[in-house]
């Protein structure tokens, strides 16, 4: 996996609902390296820190390989990388092949994924339809969000190598799936609730699909 893009946002206001709203998902790439912090990325717009940023959230990576069925949909967007809100977009990063725990090094930070994006109207708006919420659930591929162990400049062209693998683990297309899907399999209930590089509200809310 490569880093094909370093993007960071500015402050983009949108209306919802007839209100005012400021978002971070415009971003756009930057020629320059990004720092990946322990909250989020220097200099990057996050407006909603309830739902964006923060230890667990603090970059968000997706891979290239799925632009080309987005743009394919969408083909009159104003297309470019960042298009889906993230921080670093990547090379064939497969959500199938990643694990919730992983460790990586990339530039110089050290990184471990910790969930899947989960879209939210601001998508909608971004995409100028809000039918792009189920689209995205439905296509199964959301990206990752990486929590930052190690501080560091990332640039384009570096590269993610595996430094450790997450032992009894879930994959982010798996918790993805369990999170939206109807049918819910306990064995990965169970391998999700006892993982902690998931954050513990969120294992808290998988856990009552056990009920």
């Amino acid at each position: 996996m490569k880093v094909l893009s370093t993007n960071i946002a500015k402050p983009t206001t949108i209306i919802w609902n007839e209100k005012e709203l400021t978002t971070g998902i415009y971003k756009n790439p930057t020629n320059t390296p990004i720092l990946l912090g322990k909250e989020g990325v220097k200099d990057d717009e996050v407006s909603d820190r309830k739902v964006h940023g923060g230890t667990f959230k603090a970059c968000y990576i997706f891979s290239e390989n799925h632009y080309d069925y987005w743009k394919n949909k969408y083909p009159n967007l104003d297309w470019n990388h960042g298009m889906f809100g993230e921080n670093l977009t990547i090379s064939d990063l497969n959500e199938k092949d990643i694990y919730v725990g992983d460790i990586y090094e990339v530039g110089e930070a050290l990184v471990q994924v910790t969930q899947p994006r989960e879209p939210c109207f601001k998508f909608g708006v971004k995409f100028g339809n809000q039918n792009a919420l189920k689209e995205f659930i439905e296509y199964g591929f959301p990206g990752t969000y990486v929590r930052i162990l190690k501080e560091g400049l990332v640039k384009n062209g570096d590269t993610f190598k595996l430094v450790e693998q997450a032992k009894n683990s879930i994959s982010t297309w798996q918790l993805f799936d369990l999170l939206f899907s109807k049918n819910k399999s306990k064995s990965l209930i169970e391998l999700a609730i006892d993982n902690e590089a998931l954050p513990l509200r969120k294992r808290d809310k998988i856990r009552r699909f056990l009920k």
